[in-house]
């Protein structure tokens, strides 16, 4: 990391405003819909140049992350903002208007994630033990909760086990790489569907139901948002924040002064950021059995997505680029514990008969969210996009709760 002092650019003012640029420029260059922008992107991910971009200009000493506020801010106040916008989303009758197959499959994937994470730091451990000697557990559990719930629970393990930022950028190039290694696999087997429907002999008539479910959601939520429909977000995202922050401390007080044979330390139970997500990610998923769910149709989440994005280039201004090449084990890790995930999928598939749209749509709303499990869903027909949506937002629920389970598990194997 460059020193502060020789930094080009050391006001954070000026910091932020280049990451505004940065992350404008890089969804304006994604939203193209042809020519080199469209090859590059299909490519490189967009999620990966909001890592990179700012990661680069930290690596080459025009801004320096370690010295900067922006960070702490960003986790702070915009991902338990986050947090609380995707959870709202959340509409649990046309979830399980989906049917049992897909929340099935749905749940068999983030189980997966979780089993995977274990079997793959076991089985590197009698492979290369090296890979998973430290603190390489720590950095698992960021890949956690990016692979079930998105970059905000990401974030939050990364805080709530104390990720040192070199490691934390190896598992982020772990977590792409893997990522869409698996979603180019989903790509090629959708339109393969009839072949793999006919192995596990699964009925698809509840296909065409989900297509007018769908059409009647986007009806009745879709409007063009009006000022007090932003103001409204904006007061649901961070005021439920400050309600976070206003609780966690005293109960963090509490954790504290109880005897330490108690062990709760141990399990990060005595971390304030901890208890802000939990809390952020609980009072989310309530909102979401109110009126407030509405707000989605005001663009709720698009909104929590820009928070996200601005946590996501703060994070990105931390990394040393050079760090991936220095354990390119981690790797293979990351392959032994997607192939866990796949196998558990396609067993489970074979015994419940569920579609291979359900398994391919529950997988990636797993390791790709909101941001990639449209397009998988879209595969097999546009209109089932927002079907991807719907139960990657489900994930951002879980996310939190089933990554810090990880974790754990992850803590207890690596002694």
């Amino acid at each position: 990391m460059p020193d502060a002092s020789t930094a080009l650019i050391t006001d954070d003012a000026v910091v932020l405003g280049l990451l505004a640029v940065t992350l404008g420029a890089v969804f304006w260059t994604a939203s193209r819909p042809g020519g080199f922008w469209k090859k590059f992107y299909n490519i490189v991910p967009a999620l990966l140049v909001c890592y990179l971009v700012p990661a680069l200009y930290n690596s080459f000493g025009l801004i320096d992350g370690a010295a900067s506020g922006l960070y702490p801010m960003a986790r702070d106040y915009l991902l338990p903002s986050a947090l609380v916008l995707f959870c709202v989303a959340m509409d649990i009758g046309a979830i399980l208007r989906l049917g049992p197959k897909a929340v099935i499959m749905f749940l068999t994937g983030t189980v997966g994630v979780v089993i995977g994470a274990w079997v793959s730091f076991w089985a590197m451990g009698l492979i290369h033990p090296e890979t998973v000697a430290g603190e390489t557990w720590r950095g698992m559990t960021t890949v956690a909760g990016s692979w079930i719930g998105g970059g905000a629970n990401q974030a939050a393990m990364k805080e709530v086990f104390e990720v040192e930022p070199t490691l934390f950028g190896q598992f982020i190039a772990i977590d792409v790489i893997v990522a869409n290694l698996w979603l180019a696999v989903l790509l090629f087997l959708a339109p393969r569907a009839d072949a793999f429907d006919r192995w596990v002999n699964a009925d698809t008539s509840a296909i065409e139901s989900l297509k007018q479910q769908i059409a009647s959601y986007q009806a009745e939520h879709a409007r063009i948002p009006s000022m007090a429909d932003f103001m409204l977000i904006f007061a649901i995202a961070l005021g439920i924040t400050g309600l976070s922050h206003f609780l966690a401390a005293p109960l963090v007080d509490w954790v504290r002064s109880l005897p330490l044979e108690w062990r709760l330390q141990d399990y990060s139970l005595d971390s304030r950021f901890f208890w802000i997500v939990v809390f952020a990610t609980t009072f989310g998923v309530l909102l979401s059995f109110t009126r407030a769910r509405q707000l989605e149709g005001a663009g709720a989440s698009t909104i929590g997505s820009v928070f996200l994005y601005v946590l996501i280039a703060t994070i990105g201004m931390q990394m040393d680029l050079k760090s991936l090449a220095d354990r390119p084990t981690l790797l293979a890790l990351g392959v032994i514990w997607i192939a866990v995930h796949a196998v558990l999928l396609i067993g489970v598939a074979k015994l419940i008969r569920a579609p291979l749209f359900f398994l391919a749509v529950g997988s990636q709303a797993n390791i790709g969210g909101a941001a990639s499990a449209p397009v998988v869903a879209s595969a097999f027909h546009p209109s089932l996009a927002p079907v991807g949506v719907l139960l990657a937002v489900v994930g951002y629920a879980l996310g939190t709760y089933f990554a810090y389970l990880t974790g754990i598990g992850l803590q207890f194997m690596a002694g």
